[in-house]
């Protein structure tokens, strides 16, 4: 069994619940408050394991799904019974659930709330000789309460952004500018950054395996940084990381990282090594720079957050088909994508399920598969495995990769465009060399190929929408415009938007107008 964070439950103090009256006044159902709990160590690390623990969450309704289907990437899918909510998704609409993007902000502010439940405890620990260990899980909550502020904030533009657990005075706190969350964001993450060891803890056998690393910090403060300039036309991060900052940070996790790029594309995921026939090369590889853990042993309890709950899905509905496992259909991939990459490009039969190609005899009708386009996600979906006894819907173990070295590659191109092109260039040659399989296959680096080749690269992992908006909405809507087909595969998106997704309308509702719905909503 993998060496992960398991969650642990502390119902008192890590579990977020609505904020009444009630709440704040019953006294504690256990002896187990926040007032006793933090002594040692091992309660530190019970406390981390629960910030951490958050990021299993992801399934129907989350960042992944749902920005992959805003996206030109993936049209909504699912069966022809369901609920019209991924076709709106797909279309920026708002009618069937206000609350269609509720698990995001919910998730996110959970995370962010145990993170600082944690840090505002973590001096009342005895720490004895340990100051290193106080000093590690401070830089991971804080990372954590950075990655959780960070997808909200590309999701949703301006929210609040909380570094302490609120008081009953504050419940009905506004929005704040995104220079305010920027600034905390870029702050946590670069004392993870700074803080964090030299130590590469993706290699399976390390007691730290599967946790937040320098590296991982350094890639995730780029890609903050990248994110903020391009969308808010600013030349810092927030006032807090420099240009010349963010390449030192980057540079740093390209060339002492130890991560490097795995030979195959395709034995990044199990379905795609098996389908391509090569040797999985493992959810601990070097290429993993960081990644949502999973394993099999919820034993089919709903209560339990251990399995992954995304793959179904994205998998074949209505049955195993070949080597790929049921699932609900969701986010069928558009031609664009598939027609967007180039010959001989190995990452496209590693990333996408032709049906046809692989003479998979897939009846849309039969199976109820809405929007049908022939193509499927391959990276992630479900794998038939004989030895699988869990619930196939909340129990499959496949990890999330979050950073890849692929895209710290990506990253340190784009960033060292102006300053050392040649680095630029090396970088994009490195990805494609692995994509193509040769050197014969380099393009310049320039910015607008690097969004392309990310792209390709990253496609299906989540990080397709958010390069979209960061370049424009016109640039945006013409991508968006350029996978409408009409009939039943009408996709469109709202430039009054401004890219950010629907606030649940519930907590809308409950600011008591402190929050208003974001623009063209």
């Amino acid at each position: 069994m993998k060496n992960i964070f398991k969650a642990i439950i502390l119902t008192s103090i890590l579990a977020l619940t609505a904020c009444t009256d009630e709440y704040i006044t019953n006294a504690p159902y256990t002896d187990v408050v926040e007032d006793n709990f933090y002594k040692t160590p091992d309660d530190a690390f019970k406390g981390l394991v629960a910030v951490y623990d958050i990021l299993q969450r992801e399934g129907y309704g989350t960042w992944l799904m749902n920005t992959e289907i805003a996206s030109d990437n993936c049209y909504g899918g699912f069966g022809t019974a369901d609920s019209n909510v991924s076709l709106e998704w797909d279309r920026f609409q708002f009618v069937t659930d206000k609350e269609m993007n509720a698990p995001i902000w919910q998730n996110n502010y959970i995370g962010i709330y145990r993170a600082n439940v944690l840090l505002e405890n973590i001096d009342n620990v005895e720490w004895g000789n340990q100051e290193e260990l106080r000093i590690q899980y401070e830089a991971e909550a804080r990372f954590l309460r950075a990655y959780y502020h960070f997808q909200l904030a590309r999701v949703f533009g301006d929210i609040v952004p909380l570094d302490h657990t609120i008081t009953a005075d504050e419940f009905e706190l506004p929005r704040e500018s995104a220079e305010v969350t920027y600034a905390l964001i870029a702050n946590d993450f670069k004392f993870a950054a700074d803080n964090l060891g030299n130590e590469n803890y993706s290699t399976p056998g390390n007691a730290n395996y599967g946790r937040i690393t320098k590296w991982a910090a350094e890639a995730f403060l780029a890609n903050a940084f990248i994110f903020y300039t391009d969308y808010y036309n600013t030349t810092d991060l927030a006032g807090v990381v420099t240009k010349a900052e963010a390449v030192n940070y980057i540079n740093d996790a390209v060339n002492n990282s130890g991560h490097d790029l795995v030979t195959n594309f395709a034995s990044l995921w199990l379905a795609s090594s098996a389908s391509e026939s090569v040797d999985y090369a493992g959810e601990g590889n070097t290429e993993i720079v960081f990644a949502i853990r999973f394993n099999s042993s919820g034993n089919a309890n709903w209560n339990l957050h251990e399995g992954n709950r995304f793959t179904v899905n994205i998998s074949t509905r209505g049955g195993d088909l070949g080597t790929y496992g049921q699932g609900w259909g969701g986010a069928p991939v558009t031609p664009s994508l598939y027609n967007a990459y180039g010959a001989g490009d190995t990452r496209r039969e590693a990333t996408i399920i032709d049906y046809a190609a692989e003479s998979l005899d897939f009846d849309a009708e039969t199976r109820g598969q809405r929007q049908f386009t022939g193509y499927g996600w391959k990276k992630g979906t479900r794998l038939v495995d004989p030895a699988f006894t869990g619930d196939f819907q909340i129990d499959n173990y496949e990890d999330i990769p979050l950073m890849r070295f692929a895209d710290v590659l990506l990253m340190a191109a784009e960033l060292n465009l102006d300053a050392n092109a040649g680095f630029a260039q090396t970088c994009l040659d490195r990805v494609r060399a692995r994509a193509y399989g040769d050197d014969a296959h380099s393009i310049a680096a320039t910015y607008n190929n690097i969004l392309n080749e990310r792209r390709l690269e990253l496609a299906l992992e989540g990080q397709r929408w958010f390069d979209l908006i960061r370049q424009s909405m016109g640039a945006t809507q013409a991508a968006i415009a350029a996978t409408d087909m009409g009939g039943e595969f009408i996709q469109s998106f709202r430039p009054e938007t401004q890219g950010w997704f629907a606030l649940p309308q519930s907590q809308i509702t409950l600011s008591n107008g402190a929050i208003q719905q974001n623009p063209g909503w």
